[in-house]
């Protein structure tokens, strides 16, 4: 069974720093494109980033770009997003989601295009 865990959020100051993981299990990473998004409470959800299966292709949206990172380690099964600079605008919950990918450089901004998601980890941005 396809499982995506997340875990490394939690409440950091305006400006700090946090990298949240997610982690693969019963399937192994490599022939997947990544993607993460996030959700507020009364928004909509948004497409974050996105890694290709070969790591060379990376998306992100215009609101994080600068400040975010993604990048993968098929070696651990895991997907990594580095955030830095953090606003209180990024206070999301967090959610990673896999998509099976056609190609190397692969990468998708839609959530219905991704079939397994992540239970979520909450991230809060806050004096």
């Amino acid at each position: 069974q396809l499982q995506l865990v997340e875990s490394g959020g939690g409440l950091v100051q305006p400006g700090g720093s946090l990298r949240l993981s997610c982690a693969a299990s019963g399937f192994t990473l490599h022939n997947y494109a990544i993607g993460w998004f996030r959700q507020a409470p009364g928004k909509e959800r948004e497409a974050v980033s996105c890694v290709s299966r070969s790591g060379g292709g990376r998306n992100y949206a215009d609101s994080v770009k600068g400040r975010f990172t993604i990048s993968r380690d098929n070696a651990k099964n895991t997907v990594y997003l580095q955030m830095n600079s953090l606003k209180p605008e990024d206070t999301a919950g967090y959610y990673c989601a896999a998509v099976q990918a056609p190609t190397n450089y692969y990468c998708s901004g839609y959530a219905d295009d991704f079939g397994s998601w992540g239970q979520g980890t909450q991230v809060t941005v806050s004096s």
